[in-house]
């Protein structure tokens, strides 16, 4: 029988944040997959080893996924990627991706799991703490009350577009833009929140709108109310 590809949430970077069901996943199989030219250097692997000390006796498996808006080489990396988790699947081994945050949202994983699939592998998906839900935990800042929507947008594909009228939005992938960011959430009405590297060492928080930096990095993550949330 063929093995089983697991796309594991890890959380967004505290590792106390990690599922039980994780944890024991990690404990039960072999073969690790990180999303990243170096495993040991990725930022998954460095949250699940702080809560799950045996990966560093697992086997390694690196699976580049290079950050570019070239269609192409993504679609090159992806492919690549699939074909080596493919061999040890075919071998019968199962296969954990780890993933940041959830693996349903904006992850590297599913390109991977699509090609996996079509290719007539089984895959499987185990839930992290979304990145989104650990930043408002750690601002002390509901998401939504009573009937309030919640927008989740990738803010680097959606920089000439307004925000949504009403509801909380959440704003992804900033970091490269975050002036042009800025300027829409200031446009709305809104003020905002932002938590850079949640949960780990390197964490910052800015609670208002015009405190946040022009410039900051990746895993930054913004929370616009509708209304200014002291």
């Amino acid at each position: 029988m063929a093995g089983l590809l697991y796309g594991v949430g890890v959380g967004p970077g505290d590792p106390e944040l990690m599922t039980l069901k994780a944890v024991r996943l990690i404990k039960e199989n072999d073969i690790m997959v990180l999303p990243g030219a170096e495993p040991k250097e990725t930022v998954a692997y460095e949250i699940a080893l702080a809560a799950v000390p045996e990966l560093k006796d697992k086997q390694l498996i690196s699976v580049y996924m290079p950050m570019t808006h070239d269609k192409e080489e993504q679609r090159r990396c992806h492919e690549k990627g699939a074909k080596i988790v493919e061999a040890y699947l075919k071998e019968g081994k199962n296969v954990v991706y780890l993933t940041l945050g959830d693996p349903t949202v904006y992850s590297t994983f599913t390109y991977i799991q699509q090609i996996v699939e079509k290719d007539g592998f089984k895959t499987q998906l185990v839930s992290g703490v979304p990145s989104f839900c650990a930043a408002a935990a750690r601002v002390n800042m509901p998401l939504s009350i009573w009937n309030e929507q919640i927008h989740v947008l990738p803010a680097v594909h959606n920089l000439t577009e307004a925000l949504p009228s009403a509801g909380t939005c959440v704003l992804m992938k900033s970091g490269s833009k975050m002036k042009q960011v800025k300027e829409i959430i200031k446009k709305s009405g809104r003020d905002a929140v932002m938590v850079e590297n949640c949960g780990t060492e390197k964490e910052q928080v800015y609670f208002h709108v015009d405190d946040i930096p022009d410039t900051a990095g990746y895993y930054s993550l913004i929370i616009a109310k509708e209304e200014n949330y002291d």
